[in-house]
């Protein structure tokens, strides 16, 4: 699962801002969160946390959430 979907999933951002930000991103110039935390649409907490449930679903574990 991408961040970002982790993110809209989590109500930490809307589906319109992760496509805003998407959209304004040069194509792999630097990582959803870095922009995300730039812009003040999350922080660092919230980052680390969506970053550790990514790791473990790219794992097969499954994340109660």
């Amino acid at each position: 699962m991408k961040l970002g979907q982790i993110l809209v999933r989590k109500r930490i951002i809307s589906p319109d801002t992760l496509e805003q930000v998407i959209a304004t991103q040069p194509q792999g110039s630097r990582p959803l969160g870095e922009l995300l935390l730039e812009q003040g649409e999350i922080d660092h907490e919230q980052l680390n946390r969506a970053l550790q449930e990514q790791y473990w679903r790219r794992r097969g574990y499954w994340v109660i959430s």
